[in-house]
């Protein structure tokens, strides 16, 4: 079997985040490790300011041929993925964050998918502590609690689940409420699916070469969904997305830094969380498609029922129903915006 060329590209973004920056290494340390016969890695640094100690890790990496290290100066998840992807060479791009930790052969177990010419996109699986987090539900392996050694092996298993899907429900395959159903947590089936997760994600070149398509950088600040609406988006091309469990990577979730550094609990995260998910619908649902999504929206995170298990005080859900009133005009306006601005800055000063 030949293998496709890779490009990993790896957003980044910690300002006043040191613990940030000690996720990086160990993030880079794991992919540079890789045994795979053609991969580069390409690092887009949005950080004003490193630590020394990494400052100088990545200076020497650089140094050494082994990533290629661009700094800007502005702060956007998909606009960071654009400026990556205009500057990869491989055939397969992978994205991850720069808070995960790598099992040996992860880069190959995404690769190996591509053999499949109806596959163009590979959702892998995702072990988030921020998911996973509760007793009993998360094992690191060896005895060992310190989330940077989730691997303290190379070859250590996967972590163990007390719960486990075989197949996704027929909901997961709806764009009105699959945001709900997809779960590329617990699911150890391969599978065709209908979004992958940013942390773990890889696409043929051609997606954004041969068929235009781009991440749109209107998605703010966390930028929640952005993945979903590039999924989407990839679909109407005939291409599919498969998910592969064996794809797997650990995702540490740190709060901070990432591309945003945006506590979830602030109210600019409430906002956009919101504008962001009327956004999607918005560009890419039928109408009937968009009010399920708006009533599940409201059901679970407004009034707090399961899955999202929010507090029922009532003043927390008029804070959080205002948060989504806000949130819809916000997106209207963004849509109503476009008629003259794609939201695509990033992409057009970029003078690559």
């Amino acid at each position: 079997m030949t293998l496709p060329s890779i490009s990993v590209i790896i957003p980044t973004y910690g300002p006043n985040a040191p613990s940030r920056d000690k996720l990086l290494r160990n993030t880079l340390v794991e992919i540079i490790a890789q045994d795979y016969p053609s991969f580069e890695v390409l690092v887009v640094d949005q950080t004003p300011t490193h630590e020394p100690e990494t400052q100088g890790y990545l200076e020497q990496l650089a140094k050494d041929n082994k990533i290629s290290w661009f700094r800007i100066g502005w702060a956007s998840l998909p606009g960071a993925r654009n400026y990556g992807v205009r500057r990869a060479s491989g055939e397969i791009i992978v994205f991850i964050d720069d808070d995960v930790r790598l099992p040996a052969g992860y880069l190959e177990a995404h690769a190996r998918n591509y053999q499949q010419p109806e596959v163009g996109a590979v959702a892998g699986r995702v072990f988030d502590r921020m998911k996973l987090g509760e007793k009993g539900n998360w094992e690191l392996g060896a005895g060992d609690e310190e989330p940077d050694s989730a691997f303290p092996n190379p070859q250590s298993p996967i972590p163990n689940l007390q719960s486990q899907i075989e197949d996704l429900p027929p909901q997961a395959m709806d764009p009105g409420i699959a945001w709900y159903y997809i779960d590329l947590v617990h699911t150890v089936k391969p599978q065709w699916v209908i979004s992958a997760r940013g942390c773990n994600m890889s696409y043929r070149r051609d997606i954004f070469t041969k068929h235009g398509i781009w991440f749109d950088e209107r998605f703010r600040g966390s930028a929640v969904r952005e993945e979903s609406d590039f999924c989407l988006r990839l679909r109407k091309t005939g291409y599919r997305i498969w998910y592969d469990p064996g794809a797997y990577l650990v995702h540490l979730a740190e709060e901070t830094g990432g591309c945003h550094d945006i506590s979830t609990r602030s109210l600019k995260y409430q906002l956009t969380f919101y504008h962001n998910h009327f956004l999607m619908a918005m560009k890419n649902l039928t109408l009937n498609q968009q009010l399920r999504l708006f009533a599940k929206l409201f059901d679970c995170h407004v009034l707090g029922n399961p899955p999202c298990n929010k507090s029922g005080s009532p003043i927390k859900i008029l804070t959080r129903a205002g948060f989504y009133g806000l949130g819809f005009i916000d997106a209207t306006a963004t849509l109503i915006k476009s008629n003259w601005d794609d939201g695509q800055l990033h992409t057009r000063e970029d003078s690559y």
